[in-house]
């Protein structure tokens, strides 16, 4: 097994006023030569918008771009007449494909939104754009593997453009999951959103990054209750 970490307070960080965000790989203007992406993951952001404001419209293709609420909610708008609010425990995936314009902005005008953006390059370029979110309820994830996007849209998840699964588990303390990988010649990216947990001989916590290659099967122990998320993605694109 490879491993590459990625501690939280060694990501890219920004503070705009409205938005203050981490990058966990090159982002905008942050650029880390060791951050590339994993895979065919290349954006995992971190992003936490003040009330009232957000992302205006802006263009996105050929790119899958997944959001995670973890607190608060945000607004969707796009160019293909979708408009819609993303709850915390709801998951939202767009497939750019051929182009897109949409803007995000947080729900609420007093309480700040705290949001995780994900990047995986697509399987097949130039489709039809396609919008999908989703509720996702903490108790289907609780000691199990919650999965929240697949190519098989298998367990009601979210059906993605690319041979990838990203997955969520709550952990009670002193308990253990194990993921074994469903693509040959991937990666697994482990993102630990709350807790504090061991995979092998390795500590994470709270916003630690984990990328895991050259085996298809990992366990994870919970030091204390914690919130995981993996993401399964091609190693070549």
């Amino acid at each position: 097994m490879y491993t590459l970490v990625h501690r939280a307070d060694e990501r890219g960080y920004f503070n705009h006023g409205w938005l203050k965000t981490f990058h966990s790989f090159n982002f905008a203007s942050y650029f880390d030569p060791n951050k590339m992406g994993f895979g065919a993951l290349r954006v995992l952001n971190d992003d936490m918008v003040e009330g009232g404001m957000g992302f205006g419209s802006h263009p996105h293709n050929n790119m899958e771009i997944i959001s995670i609420p973890i607190k608060g909610a945000l607004i969707h708008k796009d160019n293909h007449d979708n408009e819609k609010i993303i709850h915390s425990n709801e998951v939202q995936i767009m497939s750019a494909g051929t182009g897109l314009v949409h803007s995000e902005y947080n729900f609420s005008k007093t309480e700040q939104v705290n949001f995780l953006q994900i990047w995986i390059l697509p399987k097949n370029k130039n489709i039809q754009p396609r919008y999908d979110q989703r509720i996702f309820p903490i108790e289907n994830r609780k000691g199990q593997w919650q999965i929240l996007v697949s190519p098989t849209s298998e367990t009601d998840s979210l059906w993605i453009n690319q041979d990838s699964t990203i997955s969520r588990a709550a952990l009670s303390k002193n308990t253990s999951v194990e993921y074994k990988g469903k693509f040959e010649m991937s990666g697994f990216y482990l993102f630990v959103i709350e807790g504090d947990i061991k995979v092998k001989d390795l500590r994470l916590t709270r916003r630690d990054g984990l990328g895991i290659t050259k085996t298809n099967q990992i366990s994870i122990n919970a030091f204390m209750d914690s919130d995981i998320l993996l993401i399964e993605v091609p190693m070549t694109n």
